[in-house]
């Protein structure tokens, strides 16, 4: 392990920052970028004077980005706070994820950073780290993970109504959006400068953006990612992507949302991602001439649905994750797989045998995609290496053919994760103690907290 983070970490000759300063002498400032256990990305503006010194020897940052609540509070639970002193560690880039940032107003550079122990030794609740201990899995098996992301968000008022979203307006039109116009070409062009902004904004930053389409809701829509045939750079480039819409809607005077579930009536939004796992010689081991799957997919669908309540909290981290699932918005209520069937939570698409793919439509976009990604792939290993069959496929409407039963609260999953003996021997325990740990604490404090409706309800009749 510790020979491929110290390739992925040391530049010795600090060739790409010298080259990155010598083609853009116009930067400024470079924000040093880490992704926290939400995927909330933290870190430092640095001027661009120390940034050969950060490819050098790295920038210090607390160990408790990783033990933050969604609120950004350290919670001394996980140990990572006061008990050791609130300590740093050492965070080194990420080699090929700097960049400028062209929304900036002035010229501003990023770049991703993986925290360290020491130099060699990966701090062990980095998520982007976790992953990558993943995927030597796969190198030993000769597998590599090919994946690729679709990502759905809302486009937002910056203005809240009584303390709740409302969608943007439209820029062309002057109105707000209220009904659902699944890829509506009409729904584009009403948004279309900021939409295509987002989309040369991710290309300038080496993001493999290539597709928009209006979603189930109106605001909504959704930005896919092409496959790539590293799992953690795709998981980079999901994390950077959300940024980029972020920021370019800001710029446009709008606001974006990627919370699971932001209107109680509308659908919410999801993280779909498509895996298919390639030999040493570059061939697609899913790949069939018959719409029968083979061995290893079998292997591969098992594991995935046998384990899916075990690390249905990583897919679903927050309160608000569960509001999503309902059958009116084909969110999978069951651990279910078909082919060409979007009722199931494991999807195989149509398309030429060399393309043969699962799709996993269960996460939302709350989730963190190392996480998740890293959940996925520890499923498809432990179901490749242990052979395990997976349930009967379903033709028609899953919904109506098979009942409900994944976790409908994050409390259930929690301990469902918590005492997973394959999510513990994949992602480690101490990292596990830490995630339920962070969620747990979210959970206390939301039910501690009295809402409105209970107010309405209860304060004068009872």
């Amino acid at each position: 392990m510790s020979n491929v983070c110290t390739k992925d970490a040391e530049n010795p000759e600090l060739k790409e920052a010298e080259e990155f300063l010598e083609k853009h002498p116009e930067v400024q400032f470079v924000d040093l970028l880490i992704a926290d256990m939400n995927g909330i990305v933290r870190g430092k503006r640095v001027d661009k004077s120390v940034l050969s010194k950060v490819f050098k020897s790295g920038v210090a940052l607390p160990a408790s980005i990783y033990g933050l609540n969604i609120q950004g509070t350290t919670v001394e639970e996980t140990g990572l706070g006061l008990e050791i002193g609130d300590s740093d560690r050492i965070c080194l880039p990420v080699p090929g994820t700097l960049a400028m940032e062209p929304w900036q107003k002035r010229p501003i550079a990023q770049c991703l950073m993986s925290m360290y122990e020491e130099p060699g030794e990966p701090f062990f609740a980095d998520p982007r780290m976790i992953l990558r201990s993943v995927v030597r899995r796969f190198e030993e098996l000769g597998l590599t993970p090919v994946t690729a992301f679709e990502l759905e968000f809302y486009l937002i008022d910056q203005e809240m109504v009584n303390g709740r979203p409302q969608p943007a307006c439209s820029p062309i039109s002057g109105k707000r959006p209220e009904s659902v116009q699944v890829y509506s070409i009409d729904e584009l062009d009403e948004y279309t400068d900021l939409l295509m902004d987002i989309i040369s904004s991710a290309r300038e930053q080496g993001l493999p953006a290539d597709t928009i389409v209006a979603e189930s809701a109106p605001g909504q829509f959704e930005i896919n990612l092409n496959h790539v045939d590293d799992p953690v750079r795709s998981c980079d480039n999901t994390t950077l992507l959300r940024r980029v819409v972020k920021n370019v809607a800001y710029d446009h005077g709008m606001d974006t949302t990627f919370m699971a579930k932001p209107y109680e009536d509308q659908a919410g939004n999801g993280m779909h991602m498509h895996i298919s796992l390639v030999d040493r010689d570059g061939n697609n081991v899913f790949a069939v001439d018959n719409d029968k799957p083979n061995d290893i997919m079998r292997w591969a669908l098992g594991g995935l649905l046998e384990t899916l309540d075990q690390y249905f909290a990583i897919l679903c981290p927050n309160i608000n994750s569960y509001r999503r699932f309902s059958s009116q918005f084909f969110v999978p209520l069951a651990p279910t797989w078909g082919i060409e069937n979007r009722t199931t939570a494991l999807r195989i698409p149509g398309g030429a045998p060399e393309a043969t793919r699962i799709e996993h439509r269960v996460a939302g976009t709350d989730a963190n995609p190392y996480l998740m990604m890293a959940a996925m792939l520890s499923a498809i290993h432990y179901g490749i290496t242990n052979k395990v069959e997976p349930n009967e496929m379903v033709e028609g409407n899953a919904y109506e053919k098979v009942d409900p039963c994944l976790p409908t609260n994050l409390r259930d999953s929690l301990r469902a994760l918590e005492s997973s003996s394959v999510m513990r021997e994949y992602l480690g325990s101490e990292f596990l103690d830490i995630f339920v740990a962070c969620k747990e604490h979210e959970l206390a404090e939301f039910e501690q907290t009295i809402s409105d409706l209970e107010y309405a309800w209860y304060l004068h009749t009872v």
